[in-house]
């Protein structure tokens, strides 16, 4: 066993002492910075690791609020579309109200033309509606793309100056514009499968109501005409199939039935499709059976209200043929043209509904997020108030402890 004896002069003894307390010192500080701001790790250099995951929680953390904000404006946008639609909606039904009481047949003429006055002012409210705009200017029925206006043109041929199609949903935004070719521009006309068009040309009082399909599997999407002959008194019909229209090659007209006594009223049957004519034909009138064509809203409220103000005879009177087919054909186009309006308001409320559902999912990872960083970055405050206090403590006794060494001195017992 070394008997070796070691010399530590006072000087060292000293140095030892001064750096304890200085690094307990700066230990101390750095526990008290710590539960001033709250978190263990206050620098990169505290803990690498650490700080990186806090970082991309942090990163993540504002791409969820940005996704967030995203989506609180385009509910906004789509709560605007949903209000346009109901609020069309309701101009709409005011407006099949209208068309109801025209067909009154108590009213005069005078009477009807007051209530066209009502039409075209709903008429162009709904127009408006249509081309509503947000609060950022941009129209809410825009479709992939428009102009500032997408419904543009004429009272009686308004078309839509956009792109069709719906805008696609993601996992953290919604669509924020609707496809307003299909809410405004794709109303079926007729009852849906075929029209019965009045001839411009007809002289006397007969109409037809919307017709039905009696067989599917003997429709041939062609182009019919009835026409009426009077002879002797004697009131017959004759159809004919005019073949198929454009942009099909034409071919030459067939006759279905002819001859076929008239009496009011008549049920016409052909070709997988019956219609019942009512009144009093004259020799020459006739009618058009075509398919049925995508028309807009607009066409269809204009329609009804033409055939309200053109139902005028040049005496003053109402010709009732006009009034009644008109009326009978535009309710059940206004029909249509409200459930388009219905099923695009359907989608707005579907859209909002996976709104509320996306921001629950944004807010629930939010949380998952912050829980990240926290657990990254985050002083637990009792483990830090309890290091802080140990510190304390070796702080104290340490500064103790270099009074007691400064007091060894040789010089202090030399009298």
């Amino acid at each position: 066993m070394s008997n070796a004896l070691y010399r530590l002069s006072t000087a060292n003894q000293y140095d030892v002492a001064v750096r304890n307390i200085s690094q307990r010192q700066s230990a101390l500080s750095g526990l008290q910075e710590n539960l001033t701001s709250g978190k263990r790790v206050v620098r990169p250099s505290d803990d690498p690791v650490a700080a990186a995951q806090a970082e991309r929680a942090l990163t993540r953390l504002s791409r969820n609020e940005t996704d967030l904000r995203a989506l609180d404006m385009q509910r906004n946008t789509m709560v605007l579309a949903e209000s346009a639609l109901g609020q069309a909606g309701d101009a709409m039904q005011v407006f099949r109200e209208l068309v109801v009481s025209a067909g009154n047949g108590a009213y005069t003429q005078t009477e009807r033309d007051a209530i066209v006055q009502q039409l075209v002012g709903l008429r162009d409210q709904i127009l408006g509606y249509a081309n509503r705009q947000d609060t950022n200017g941009q129209p809410l029925f825009q479709a992939l793309g428009s102009a500032q206006a997408p419904f543009a043109g004429t009272a009686t041929s308004v078309n839509f100056a956009g792109l069709p199609g719906q805008h696609a949903s993601g996992n953290t935004q919604i669509a924020k514009v609707l496809d307003g070719d299909a809410a405004w521009m794709s109303v079926p006309t007729g009852n849906g499968v075929f029209v019965v068009a009045r001839s411009a040309a007809n002289k006397g009082n007969v109409w037809t109501d919307t017709g039905q399909v009696t067989n599917p599997s003997a429709l041939t999407g062609h182009n019919y005409s009835i026409t009426f002959s009077v002879a002797g008194g004697v009131t017959t019909y004759d159809v004919v199939d005019n073949g198929p229209p454009p942009p099909a090659a034409p071919s030459p007209p067939t006759t279905l039935l002819s001859g076929q006594p008239y009496t009011t009223p008549t049920t016409v049957a052909f070709d997988g499709l019956s219609l019942q004519i009512t009144g009093a034909p004259v020799a020459g009138d006739s009618f058009d059976v075509t398919p049925s064509q995508p028309s807009s809203v607009f066409s269809v409220l204009e329609n009804a209200i033409g055939a309200i103000r053109d139902a005028r005879n040049p005496n003053g009177s109402t010709n009732s043929g006009i009034l009644a087919h008109g009326i009978a054909r535009g309710l059940n186009e206004i029909d249509a043209a409200m459930n388009r309006l219905q099923a695009s308001r359907g989608l707005a409320g579907d859209l909002l509904n996976r709104a509320d559902r996306i921001e629950n999912e944004l807010d629930t990872r939010a949380v998952q997020l912050e829980d990240d960083r926290s657990r990254a970055e985050d002083l637990d405050m009792i483990q830090g108030i309890s290091d802080f206090q140990n510190q304390q403590v070796g702080y104290e006794a340490a500064l103790k402890s270099y009074a007691s060494v400064q007091k060894l001195s040789l010089f202090n017992f030399i009298s």
